[in-house]
């Protein structure tokens, strides 16, 4: 660390520079401090994760996202501007070592190392896929059944490609960084019609903060939805919105899943490249509606292209998100309490079984828990580091969740329901009040 700046800061100077009242913005890391109000733009993992955590210690988050640390400390020399007294805080440090150690073995068990051949397996299934689609309409025709299938093709395809940059865009596969961006770009762009830059923003920020409101992407749904029991409250004595959340169980099934890819993701990268300028991703996303449209454009009429598309894109939202939400919604959502790492992952993240058909169709995120703990780790090993997570738990008394998956998916519903009857409950209880 810089030897120029020997100040030490007391923890209330450090949470003051939160960049609410004051716009100053600085996060500790092992007891150091960092101005960060400028280096936002320029940080790789999107602007807000440090945000998220200014005035606070994100020692543990900064260890969680990058495999080089080494490397990324480089950049932080020139951020350095003192240290933090290391008397005072709140934090559980023995959760913290015990976290810190399964990293180190985890590292020594090479769980960080990722399987070149899964990865090559997995792209040319994806490939198979897409091509089937294709040939299967050139060789029988453009019927109802054949254009059917396709879809239904074509959208397995996308949800597993899906999970293919997931990897990428957590930098897991490869050793070297750029490698995995530029073929995040690729894939995010070129075979899926997406922003990589506007999925780095999101992620991250939902993996810094999981179920925090007002910080986790996923969960600022207020306008359509209120979930955990904090929300609906607070929806409720706010009072603008006039959705009736007490039926928003039933009304999910129909403007969730079905339309958060086709409607407001496709809104929301768009919006999120033009705004920031972001011309390289516009030129890659673009090239997939290119591409997409001059292969199938050759066999049928463009108004069949695009519900081609359409029902393709309904297909993955659908998948998507059954399986990212069966394991959070349920969880426990509230505000940014600081929790230690371990602690913070799993209030808000669950697993589901493992199968070889789990496995597949949720693109090993059923093991969401070790995926939260360890976003770097390729997904292949995640189910091998599960047995030491359990014991931690158990050792601090943590609750670990397992579910199956259609408990999983039920669990959803009932959450929903659970949170709609909080805000009926809370809204018609201060409106008899008034």
């Amino acid at each position: 660390m810089s030897k120029l700046h020997t100040r030490i800061y007391t923890w209330q100077e450090v949470n003051c520079k939160d960049g609410k009242l004051n716009p100053e913005k600085w996060i500790v890391i092992d007891n150091e401090v960092y101005d960060v109000t400028n280096w936002g733009r320029k940080h790789p993992g999107g602007s807000r994760v440090m945000t998220h955590y200014a005035g606070q210690d994100a020692s543990e988050a900064f260890t969680a996202f990058h495999k080089n640390q080494k490397y990324a400390r480089k950049f932080m020399k020139a951020l350095h501007i003192g240290r933090v007294e290391s008397t005072v805080t709140n934090r559980n440090q023995s959760v913290i070592k015990d976290v810190l150690n399964l990293r180190q073995t985890a590292e020594k068990m090479g769980l960080f190392t990722a399987s070149k051949l899964f990865y090559v397996v997995h792209a040319l299934q994806i490939i198979l896929l897409i091509v089937s689609g294709y040939f299967l309409m050139y060789y029988f025709g453009v019927t109802m059944a054949t254009y059917t299938l396709a879809i239904f093709i074509l959208g397995t395809a996308q949800a597993q490609a899906a999970w293919l940059q997931h990897d990428f865009g957590h930098n897991s596969v490869f050793k070297n960084n750029k490698w995995n961006r530029l073929v995040h770009f690729l894939i995010m762009g070129t075979l899926k019609g997406a922003s990589s830059k506007w999925w780095t923003h999101m992620h991250n920020q939902h993996h810094s903060k999981p179920n925090v409101i007002g910080k986790d992407p996923d969960v600022r749904l207020e306008a359509l939805f209120v979930v955990g029991e904090k929300m609906p409250v607070d929806v409720a004595k706010n009072g603008k919105s006039k959705m009736p959340y007490n039926h928003q169980h039933k009304y999910f099934m129909i403007i969730g899943p079905p339309l958060l890819f086709p409607v407001y993701f496709q809104f929301m990268l768009f919006w999120y490249i033009l705004t920031r300028k972001e011309w390289s991703d516009l030129f890659f996303t673009l090239s997939f509606y290119v591409l997409f449209g001059a292969v199938f454009g050759s066999l049928m009429s463009w108004w069949k292209v695009i519900l081609l598309y359409e029902g393709m894109r309904v297909l993955e939202s659908i998948w998507f998100t059954w399986v990212a939400q069966a394991n959070h919604i349920p969880m426990e959502i509230d505000k940014d309490l600081q929790r230690p790492w371990l602690e913070l992952q799993l209030k808000a993240t669950c697993n589901i079984e493992k199968s070889v058909f789990n496995d597949w169709f949720t693109g090993h995120l059923n093991f969401q828990i070790e995926h939260h703990l360890f976003p770097c780790m390729p997904r292949h090993n995640l189910h091998r580091i599960a047995p030491l997570v359990k014991s931690v738990c158990r050792k601090h008394d943590i609750e670990y969740r397992v579910k199956t998956l259609s408990e999983g998916l039920t669990d959803i519903l009932r959450s929903l329901h659970k949170s709609g009857q909080i805000w009926f409950d809370a809204y018609y209880h201060l409106r008899h009040d008034l």
